[in-house]
């Protein structure tokens, strides 16, 4: 009787030792991706449609202006050459708006309390990061969603300080059971500050929290000297309310972090048929002259004050009048605003990924991955909501900062795009393959060389073959980004404020994110 023909081996621990090889850390000079990589390569709008929205932006601030502005506005604005009209509207004079972009501070740094998340929003280079404000928490696990709290917010920057492709943290959600806005403001800070040592952007609710809110920043920082020479925290200013209105109390907290030395973000966020036109180009106009305005406003109180171009028109359904953040619109009104700031060489920041699916799911996954790069691919210096955000900014997933650091991966994989010189054209390559090797490239010093440093590999995206998943055991996405996000939250506890900090942060100020919390 004849025996069974033995079976080929396969090679034990083969393919698991290549895969943990890949998994381990890159050293930062052979990453395939990094934060601040150049972009551009996308242009929505051609040459002449950028002079035509211009134009038009120049039209509305010289000659539609500004309502609503407040003394201290209309004080610095006028001191500089707007006209204050009749009809209490501001207005901006077009050589006066193109002589403020002229002189304004296009080289600053946004630091991290670590210099190697110092964030540098110049020319065309890209960053992406979280940011809104949320009042849910999406619990994936139980299919529904929470109210946000305190510790959310701390979870949160703590996945965030160990995403490579998530660059700064700004807050995400609003703390539901803080029982003042001062309280708020306070407590988002400390959260942000005990989590990660990435840039922070944060907001202050009313101009009669700025003095303890910037006290607190200048303790952590180790003093006003020591803050103003690295600026790690910058705070997001909704100075006007569309369509083309300043907002009081607004004003008054950004001319407060302006004189405190705080970076601020001039953000318009007008929504396309609601509160900025339904045309998309319109849209466009009206969030630019908004936030040019607001760009004369900063430099009238300090000339070069690091200030970021927050241009940031949302869509509306029309249909519904529902907000949908992650729609093909969307996605353009993104790339636009960002053309237009590298046309204006203005450091700037752009909205994508705010998906409108409630749950990290395939149309969570296509709204995120096509805003984003999209946003990306047009040169946006800090791309905000990038991660995390869903239902239409309601609701902030924790789960989803570990896929969306993914999808950050692969749109920042585009926006490095192809390098062309004579190695990578690979004549000689082909050559020696095709005349003195096996004619296949997988084992080639080439392929060899550039398996880390050209190629970018997902961390929970799955490339198994069929085979490969059903052995084992068919692992899911969602599932795989649960029990990371339990890894994290259970292990990683940062120490980022020290014990003597803690204790004069929390005998100066309500801290109500309890010490248990903060330790494994």
């Amino acid at each position: 009787m004849n025996e069974p023909a033995p079976t080929r081996s396969r090679r034990s621990g083969g393919r698991a030792a290549r895969h943990a090889m890949r998994a381990a850390p890159l050293a930062d000079a052979i990453k395939p991706v990094k934060m601040g990589m150049s972009s551009g390569r996308y242009q929505p709008l051609s040459p002449s449609e950028i002079e035509q929205i211009h134009e038009a932006v120049l039209d509305v601030l010289e000659n539609i202006g500004l309502s609503l502005a407040t003394p201290g506005c209309i004080k610095h604005c006028t001191s500089v050459g707007a006209i204050y009209g009749d009809d209490e509207r501001l207005r901006f004079p077009r050589a006066l708006v193109k002589q403020v972009i002229a002189d304004a501070n296009r080289d600053f740094v946004l630091c991290g309390r670590d210099p190697k998340h110092d964030i540098h929003p110049l020319g065309s280079k890209v960053h992406f990061g979280t940011a809104g404000a949320a009042v849910h928490v999406v619990d994936v696990e139980k299919n529904e969603y929470r109210e946000s709290y305190l510790k959310d917010i701390y979870d949160a920057a703590r996945i965030v300080d160990v995403q490579d492709n998530i660059h700064f943290f700004q807050r995400p959600m609003v703390a539901r059971d803080m029982e003042n806005a001062l309280d708020l403001d306070i407590n988002t800070l400390y959260a942000c500050f005990a989590g990660t040592k990435k840039h922070i952007g944060s907001s202050i609710s009313f101009p009669e929290n700025i003095e303890p809110v910037i006290d607190m920043i200048y303790k952590v920082a180790g003093g006003e000297e020591a803050f103003r020479a690295r600026p790690f925290v910058s705070m997001s200013c909704c100075f006007v309310v569309p369509p083309l209105r300043f907002a009081e109390d607004a004003c008054d907290v950004l001319e407060g972090c302006v004189r405190a030395g705080i970076p601020v973000l001039l953000l318009s966020a007008g929504q396309a048929g609601a509160t900025s036109p339904a045309a998309v180009a319109g849209s466009v106009v009206q969030a630019m002259a908004e936030v040019l305005a607001g760009l004369v406003y900063v430099n009238a109180i300090s000339p070069g004050h690091p200030a970021i171009f927050g241009a940031w028109p949302f869509v509306s359904d029309l249909r519904t009048g529902a907000m949908s953040g992650g729609s093909g619109e969307q996605s353009l009104l993104s790339a636009a605003c960002g053309q237009m700031a590298l046309y204006y060489d203005l450091p700037n920041g752009a909205a994508a990924g705010m998906s409108d699916a409630k749950m990290p799911d395939i149309q969570s996954g296509y709204e995120k991955g096509i805003t984003t790069v999209m946003a990306g691919l047009s040169g946006s210096n800090l791309i905000y909501e990038a991660a995390g955000m869903h239902g239409s900014l309601m609701g902030f997933c924790l789960e989803s900062l570990i896929i969306d650091n993914d999808i950050l991966g692969q749109a920042l994989r585009c926006i490095r795009g192809i390098e062309v010189n004579q190695d990578t054209l690979s004549v000689e390559t082909m050559r020696n393959v095709c005349t003195e090797g096996p004619v296949h490239f997988l084992g080639h010093q080439q392929t060899l060389s550039l398996m880390e440093s050209e190629y970018l590999y997902p961390v929970l995206g799955n490339r198994m073959s069929p085979k490969e998943w059903v052995e084992a055991k068919k692992p899911d996405i969602i599932n795989l980004a649960i029990e990371e996000k339990r890894r994290i939250l259970a292990e990683y506890f940062p120490e980022y404020i020290s014990p003597q900090l803690d204790e004069e942060l929390r005998a100066d100020f309500n801290i109500c994110l309890p010490k248990n919390d903060m330790s494994g």
